[in-house]
C-alpha cells in the first residue's frame, strides 16, 4: 500500500495492459506462502514498488533526539470540527455523505485511547486536492479531503465525509484504484506512526488493483473492508460505515510496512 496520492507510478509509454497485470497478480497469488509478511514490498504488478521499497539495511535513529525536532500535539490542538470534512469549506461538498467510525484496538482487544487518527482521500469525482493530481476530474472547492481526531476513552474515532471516487493512477494502461480512504495513526509521539487504507465492500476494482492485491492473504485483505451499518445511517442525511483498526496480533489490520 502507499500513503501517497498514487497519481503517478510508471512512465505513460510503458506497454502494459490490465490483462498482463492481472496475469501477474494471479501467478503471485498461486505461489503465495502462508505467514508471509503483508503487504509484499517487492510486488511486480505494482510497478513503482520495485523502486520505492528499501533494498539496504535500515539506519538506526535515536527516538529521543527525533522528539526534540518533531511536531507535537495535545487535546487543545485537535478541534472537533476537524473530524467533519463536509463543513470545512464555504458550502456543501458534492457526493454521498457518510459517517465512518470504529475502534482502535490492541492485539488483546483493548481500546487504544488518545490516539491521533488522520485521514485523507479523493473527492467524490476521484480527485485529490493536490498539485500532482492533474487527471481531468473536477475539483470540489468545498472539499479538501483531510481530517483528524483523537480516539476517546473507548478507543473510538468518528469522521463525517463524502464517499471518495475511484481514480486513474498510471501503473498501466486503464489502471484505476478502488475507492478508499487513507488512515494514519500516531502513538504517543511522532516516531510511532502506522499508515493503512480503508476500502468499501463490493468494489469491482479489487481483483484488478495491484496495491490491494499486494496483500496476498485474503483474510488480511478482508480486514481492510469497512462494513455498512444501517444503524449508523441517518434518515435523509448520510450512510454509516464501521471499520475497526487492530494494531497488533494475528488479526491486525494490514499496514504499510515499517521497512517500506
Amino acid at each position: 500500500m502507499t500513503s501517497s496520492t498514487d497519481v503517478s507510478a510508471v512512465p505513460a509509454d510503458e506497454p502494459l495492459d490490465q490483462a498482463q497485470i492481472t496475469r501477474e497478480i494471479e501467478e503471485i497469488a498461486a505461489t503465495a506462502r502462508p505467514g508471509e509478511a503483508q503487504p509484499l514490498l517487492d510486488y511486480p504488478p505494482y510497478r513503482s514498488s520495485l523502486l520505492r521499497h528499501p533494498t539496504k539495511a535500515l539506519c538506526p535513529a535515536d527516538p529521543e533526539a527525533a522528539e526534540l525536532v518533531a511536531p507535537v500535539f495535545g487535546h487543545s490542538d485537535v478541534a472537533p470540527v476537524e473530524a467533519d470534512l463536509t463543513i470545512q469549506g464555504t458550502g456543501d461538498p458534492i457526493g454521498e455523505r457518510m459517517v465512518v467510525t470504529g475502534q482502535v484496538l490492541d492485539g488483546e482487544g483493548r481500546p487504544v485511547r488518545g490516539q491521533l487518527v488522520e485521514i485523507w482521500q479523493a473527492n467524490a469525482a476521484g480527485r485529490y486536492m493536490h498539485k500532482r493530481d492533474q487527471h481531468p476530474a473536477p475539483l470540489d472547492p468545498h472539499f479538501a479531503g483531510t481530517g483528524r481526531c483523537l480516539t476517546d476513552d473507548e478507543g473510538r474515532y468518528r469522521f463525517v465525509t463524502v464517499k471518495p471516487g475511484p481514480y486513474p493512477w498510471r501503473n498501466h494502461h486503464n489502471a484505476w484504484r478502488p475507492a478508499h480512504i487513507h488512515f494514519s495513526l500516531f502513538g504517543t509521539d511522532f516516531t510511532e506512526r502506522l499508515v493503512t487504507q480503508m476500502y468499501f465492500p463490493g468494489d469491482p476494482l479489487f481483483p484488478l488493483d495491484p496495491i490491494y492485491q499486494s496483500i496476498t492473504d485474503p483474510r488480511a485483505r478482508d480486514r481492510l473492508l469497512a462494513t455498512y451499518d444501517h444503524g449508523l445511517s441517518e434518515h435523509e442525511w448520510q450512510l454509516g460505515y464501521r471499520w475497526d483498526i487492530v494494531l497488533t496480533g494475528n488479526t491486525s489490520t494490514p499496514m504499510e510496512r515499517a521497512d517500506a
